[in-house]
């Protein structure tokens, strides 16, 4: 498989703190891989680095062979990064469908397929961006990160915060895209064992600096792993 992500010697954080500490990072095409790690180890600045908001101190990011290093944010989007924050940012003064055809770039995944992918959506299509509930709102998410056709979907924490009966639907629809349909994706996420069954590899992160990495298979079956770098073994 070709490569699709390069992060070499990556240094980032925000304004002179740096808290994302000397990064090494692969990942091909049509693999996905589970961030994971305890609070405040650095994943969702990763995360925002990879975006382009936070403030760069070394190193270097390449996407499809592109050096996106010095791109902003709006141009990195372009260059094929699709990102689900933490805060979903979608556009509460619009309605469900304005939120996707305001972003939406050709390709194969269209508005009709977000809507077969999440029907909530659909039946809430004239309902505006406020109107929702949280559940709904994290679908809206993904689905507007869907439809701009990224190279790289980037999903900080997607399943936070959302219902039992939500975070079941949301993590199916995540699964056919990643597992499925082959869209390459960094997930993080806090429950490892949620997101490890439908990733590929797994990367540990601890004081900002990669501590472990593993196909994601290998991981969950390691209990022990599992509990040294994230205290979930008996969860």
């Amino acid at each position: 498989m070709a490569e699709l992500l390069k992060v070499e010697g990556l240094k980032s954080g925000y304004g002179e703190a740096v808290v994302v500490q000397g990064i090494d990072l692969t990942l091909e095409a049509g693999q996905s891989l589970a961030l994971l790690g305890r609070n405040g180890t650095g994943k969702t600045t990763l995360m925002n680095t990879l975006v382009g908001v936070t403030r760069r101190h070394a190193g270097r990011i390449s996407l499809a062979g592109q050096d996106i290093t010095n791109l902003p944010a709006h141009l990195r989007a372009g260059a094929g990064i699709g990102w689900v924050p933490q805060e979903r940012n979608i556009f509460k003064s619009l309605t469900v469908h304005e939120n996707l055809t305001a972003v939406a770039r050709p390709g194969p995944w269209t508005v009709e397929r977000a809507y077969e992918m999440f029907p909530r959506l659909a039946e809430r299509k004239s309902n505006m961006g406020n109107q929702l509930s949280g559940g709904e709102q994290q679908m809206l998410a993904v689905a507007r990160a869907l439809v701009l056709n990224p190279k790289l979907l980037l999903l900080d924490e997607p399943l936070e915060g959302l219902a039992p009966i939500i975070v079941e639907e949301l993590l199916r629809s995540i699964a056919r895209v990643v597992r499925d349909e082959g869209m390459s994706a960094i997930i993080v996420e806090q429950n490892p064992r949620m997101i490890l069954p439908i990733t590929h590899t797994a990367v540990v992160l601890d004081r900002g600096q990669v501590v472990h990495r593993d196909s994601s298979e290998a991981l969950l079956a390691a209990p022990d792993q599992l509990d040294r770098w994230l205290a979930v073994a008996k969860a």
